[in-house]
């Protein structure tokens, strides 16, 4: 009877730690504040997202100028950033950093390129293809973060990070299948679009988090990196629209004060939803990670296209819905993975601190063994050699 049972009391063995694990990652005083904090960073970064994506619906459909208009908001998140930086030192008294041109050169224009880029080849594939062919082809942009992280150490390569990026891709593609409408010109410039956001975002944490730069606050990235994307996306928007900028009706070939009154507060509106979005990007990437960043972008994706239903009456069919499905399941499995990473390597690195401690104490101080009666604290009596 015993050798029936063994396989499964094996089972239980091998799961019961892990279980417990989970249980004391999730149920913990960290896990719940940290939760709470990117909750908060996600939806503050739905807001604008969100608010944005349908902007840019309406306008960049009105006008036809979408690099033109991604240029303005380029300009006008540099102008904004730079004010707010001056406000803020002027107020604290503090210097806000400024990098010397090797820094700005060889860290900062990578990320302002590839965003850049990233940003314009985006809008530039909505003059060929669909909302939903442009949703389901941006979502490979989670494939390439991974790739990114990978190469850069920013994540470890996990079979339970490559399933649940599977789940969550196979899940978007079901969401948005019936409404597809292939363009391979459309397709290539979203597909690389998505390869230049992974590389985008992993560089951008690199500077951030783990580059000794200091610039580790948004608003500190936003005006540095802006100047490189303002000289990426400048030659793009002279080359395959100035032309017909300088004579439509709605810019320089203006007939009505009042008309281009009205566009321009239109185009401001949308600068300062840009210049919130990019904060708030910034601000996940740097308090989370890239790849958090890309998941919350799936699911803000999935939140618009609900609200396209809803608003727009856009049809949803049963395998829409079993693809909703699976990827909420694909995100909720990887907020618990997180948790449990998060507190292993917290675990991890409290006892190389120790160990450390006690290596540096025992080099520079004398180790006293105590009598076998004393308690387990007094084994080791270590003090300090003062002489």
């Amino acid at each position: 009877m015993g050798k029936k049972h063994r396989p499964v009391d094996e089972i239980k063995d091998f799961v019961a730690p892990r279980a417990e694990l989970v249980r004391r990652s999730v149920c913990s005083l960290h896990f719940l504040w940290e939760t709470t904090k990117t909750i908060g960073l996600v939806l503050f970064y739905y807001v604008f997202s969100i608010s944005l994506t349908f902007y840019n619906q309406r306008f960049i459909h009105m006008y036809r100028f979408p690099l033109s208009i991604t240029m303005c908001h380029l300009v006008t998140k540099f102008i904004i950033s730079g004010i707010i930086r001056c406000i803020w030192s002027k107020c604290s008294g503090e210097e806000r950093i400024s990098l010397g041109w090797c820094d700005f050169i060889k860290r900062i224009a990578p990320p302002g390129i590839a965003s850049s880029l990233d940003i314009a080849l985006s809008n530039w594939s909505f003059e060929y293809i669909s909302i939903s062919l442009y949703t389901m082809t941006k979502s490979t942009v989670i494939i390439f973060i991974m790739f990114f992280s990978i190469v850069f150490k920013l994540e470890k390569p996990r079979w339970s990070l490559i399933s649940i990026i599977g789940c969550i891709s196979l899940g978007l593609f079901m969401f948005t299948y019936d409404s597809t409408q292939f363009h391979l010109l459309g397709f290539l410039l979203v597909f690389s679009a998505s390869f230049l956001s992974g590389l985008r975002w992993t560089l951008s944490q690199l500077v951030m988090q783990k580059s000794k730069l200091g610039v580790h606050h948004p608003l500190d990235m936003m005006y540095h990196i802006q100047p490189w994307m303002m000289l990426t996306l400048l030659p793009l928007a002279g080359g395959f629209e100035g032309r017909r900028l300088a004579i439509s009706p709605h810019a320089f070939g203006f007939h009505e004060s009042s008309l281009l009154a009205r566009d321009m507060a239109i185009l401001m509106l949308g600068a300062f939803l840009a210049f919130m979005l990019e904060m708030s990007e910034f601000l996940l990437v740097s308090k989370t990670s890239s790849l958090t960043l890309s998941i919350s972008g799936i699911a803000k994706e999935i939140v618009t296209l609900c609200l396209a239903v809803v608003i727009n009456k856009d049809p949803m069919s049963p395998i829409n819905g079993i693809g909703l499905v699976v990827c909420l399941l694909g995100i909720t499995i990887h907020v618990i993975l997180k948790a449990v990473h998060s507190e292993d390597e917290k675990e991890v690195k409290y006892k190389r601190l120790n160990q450390e401690e006690m290596e540096l104490t025992v080099n520079n101080g004398t180790i006293i063994i105590g009598s076998d009666t004393s308690d387990e604290d007094d084994v080791f009596n270590i003090h300090t050699d003062r002489q």
